[in-house]
């Protein structure tokens, strides 16, 4: 009988240990869990820089990365580092309300390099503040549409385009004929509505009338120090630059980190970079000079 009640005494005090083990290891599991979502949800604060380069387009890709970087409480503030000829009017309208989101939730600010025109210009807008290098290639505030009429050429190899439309301006322009006067009115009239959007968006974010804004506005670049005098830049600099203006303006701490963001997999960013390798190899060469840029205009 009293071996039976030390056993029962064994069995209860072994259960009470069981008990406590896995109250611990429930206890540590809860904990581990706890940091890991805990740094995922609730990274270091840092501020993100934004590569604007090449072609302009409508990016999905990169107008989602933007609204993410306004909802996330982490980042500070926004760097837009712009290196790029241009783009299309919808890139370049794309870009001026997803930075123009971000600035009503944090401050940005714009850093130009060798060039920032067009479409490239009007991303830099939205930004509290524009930095431009002295010799940074900026403006081209303009809107370009362009075709080719091949029609004489075409007739002369006996090639003839034919087209059934449902109204007279809905194969205009054509590289099979050439732009009747009416469709070049209409396509006249939509690039100078087009045009007077973008001035309007310079003259509002720059705080100039638009009687100051129209005479810059016929396509033409300026050089960053011309821009600064215009008043279509804030100030000359690069990113240390900015870095100090947005400690001293806007409390965002110099030793803050800066994380880029890539909205590119590895694969695409390492292709891109070695056709634009080729491409400046193979035209350098057939130019004969070192260096060159392609441009592109809306």
């Amino acid at each position: 009988m009293g071996m039976q009640a030390d056993l029962l005494i064994d069995r209860q005090r072994l259960k009470r240990h069981l008990t406590l083990w896995r109250a611990g290891a429930v206890l540590a599991v809860v904990v581990l869990l706890a940091v890991l979502f805990g740094s995922a949800s609730s990274p270091p604060s840092h501020i993100a820089r934004v590569s604007v380069s090449g072609f302009i387009g409508d990016d999905q890709k990169l107008n989602d990365a933007l609204d993410r970087l306004r909802r996330d409480a982490s980042v500070k503030a926004v760097l837009v580092a712009i290196d790029s000829p241009g783009g299309s009017v919808g890139g370049g309208e794309a870009l001026f309300a997803a930075l123009s989101a971000i600035r009503e939730a944090k401050p940005v600010v714009a850093v130009m390099g060798g060039t920032a025109a067009s479409a490239a210009y009007m991303a830099a807008l939205p930004a509290d503040r524009i930095f431009a290098r002295e010799m940074t290639v900026t403006g081209s505030i303009g809107v370009l549409l362009q075709s080719v009429d091949g029609s004489e050429l075409l007739a002369r190899l006996g090639i003839r385009g034919e087209a059934l439309v449902s109204g007279p301006l809905k194969d205009q322009p054509s590289p099979f004929h050439p732009l009747s006067a009416e469709a070049r009115a209409v396509l006249q009239g939509v690039i100078a509505d087009l045009h007077d959007q973008f001035v309007r968006k310079v003259a509002s974010a720059r705080h100039l009338p638009e009687e100051v804004v129209r005479p810059l506005a016929d396509g033409r670049v300026f050089s960053g120090r011309q821009a600064l005098g215009l008043g279509l830049v804030d100030a000359i600099g690069g990113e240390r630059e900015a870095r100090a203006w947005l400690a001293a303006e806007k409390g965002i701490a110099e030793a803050l980190p800066v994380q880029p963001v890539e909205t590119r997999g590895r694969l695409e960013r390492l292709l891109q970079s070695s056709a634009t390798t080729v491409v400046k190899s193979v035209v350098s060469e057939w130019l004969g000079v070192d260096g060159f840029r392609l441009v592109w205009q809306p």
